[in-house]
């Protein structure tokens, strides 16, 4: 490993001393770059809630042991419950599932990697390379479906980890699951980066005749270096479009997400995402402003560190006038879209831009009156 020193840094900044020190209180201890090859994340701090941290570094002696690159290890992971509710009033849906925990796509800007600190894991390359798997995933819901009083509404899946990342290829779980809404005609909603989605293009097409389905593909950029620095195993911006177009063709409600727009790097690219996305079959668009809670900060500012050194200081100016002098704020209302000039400044682009373009004229609702549940069955033989 290669320690983050003061002097790096503030060669960086052009001199800031004191913004370089607090960088390196945060990150800590970088990792070298041949063992990071292909991730997105270039520390691997310890979690908030371990007693300890440990850093490697060198004492001179030349007796640093040659450690390997980080490959991807899956555990399986054996929940009591697979459909996760919550309150908020910033988003649209009260359940979700998640498939997996962690994401081996490694966006640096994920906002989920703090979550990898309740596994006694880092959120930073542990984040993207010790990955959770849950096969369960489908009976658990099949259960939580049929529990007596349950009242269909729109599950979101890919809300937090992407459920079509690359391990889904091997564990299909995303297609079990899909498999059980399509039994009981249960609607969902879908968010991913990955053109694996279009492997279920069958039951989702089926799905969505019925009005039970939708997809929106998260487009960041249409820079393939950015996005391959900031992205590194998602798909490509091309194959994110052309999934559109996938989609769309089979009759699959489908819309992009500009998440997350970050201020002085991809925020020029609104208009041309939208169109891009708008020219493939997107109907519906939707946008949300850069978050950096917790540890996602130092690690997004340690990558801005090492591949945007130039824009640094612009950015993140930017990202604190969104978030009222702070990397984040975390307050109901605005932790989505920020506050501010700048932030209004985006909003009233997307909306100019959405509107021009013919987007959002109609917002597809699912249907939620066809579900059976999976107890109909069962209190049909109870009554022979």
């Amino acid at each position: 490993m290669e320690q983050i020193t003061r002097a790096d840094i503030a060669a960086f900044k052009g001199g800031d001393a004191a913004m370089a020190n607090a960088l390196i209180e945060d990150s800590g201890v970088r990792v070298h770059s041949e063992r990071m090859r292909g991730r997105g994340a270039g520390v691997n701090p310890s979690g908030r809630y371990e007693t300890i941290s440990r850093h490697v570094f060198d004492d001179g002696w030349d007796s640093i042991e040659e450690l390997p690159p980080f490959k991807t290890e899956v555990q399986v992971e054996k929940p009591r419950q697979i459909i996760t509710r919550n309150d908020s009033p910033d988003i649209s849906f009260d359940r979700s599932i998640n498939p997996y925990r962690g994401c081996e796509h490694g966006c640096v800007y994920c906002f989920a990697r703090p979550t990898h600190a309740y596994m006694g894991l880092s959120p930073g390359l542990d984040f993207e390379s010790k990955l959770f798997a849950k096969p369960d995933a489908a009976k658990l819901l099949e259960r939580e479906l049929g529990k007596e009083g349950y009242q269909p509404k729109t599950i979101a899946i890919g809300t937090n980890t992407d459920p079509y990342q690359p391990i889904e290829k091997e564990y299909r779980i995303m297609r079990e699951v899909l498999e059980v809404l399509e039994t009981h005609n249960h609607p969902v909603g879908i968010v991913t980066k990955s053109a694996l989605v279009t492997r279920d293009v069958d039951i989702l097409s089926r799905m969505a005749a019925k009005g039970l389905a939708k997809v929106a593909l998260s487009v960041t950029t249409l820079d393939r270096r950015l996005a391959r620095t900031m992205e590194p195993r998602a798909a490509t911006p091309s194959r994110r479009l052309e999934t559109i177009r996938t989609l769309t063709e089979a009759g699959i409600p489908t819309s992009v997400m500009i998440g997350p727009v970050i201020p002085g790097l991809n925020d020029a690219e609104i208009e041309r995402i939208l169109e891009s996305a708008m020219q493939a079959g997107a109907k519906e668009a939707g946008y949300v402003i850069l978050r950096l809670p917790l540890e996602v900060s130092p690690i997004f500012k340690d990558w801005l560190l090492r591949h945007y050194p130039d824009r640094f200081r612009h950015v993140m100016s930017l990202v604190r006038s969104m978030r009222g002098g702070k990397d984040y704020d975390a307050e109901f209302g605005k932790r989505m879209r920020g506050a501010g000039p700048y932030a209004w400044q985006i909003g009233r682009r997307f909306e100019i831009a959405a509107k021009r373009l013919g987007l959002n004229t109609e917002r597809r609702r699912l249907r939620t009156d066809l579900f059976h549940s999976p107890r109909s069955g069962a209190e049909q033989l109870i009554l022979l």
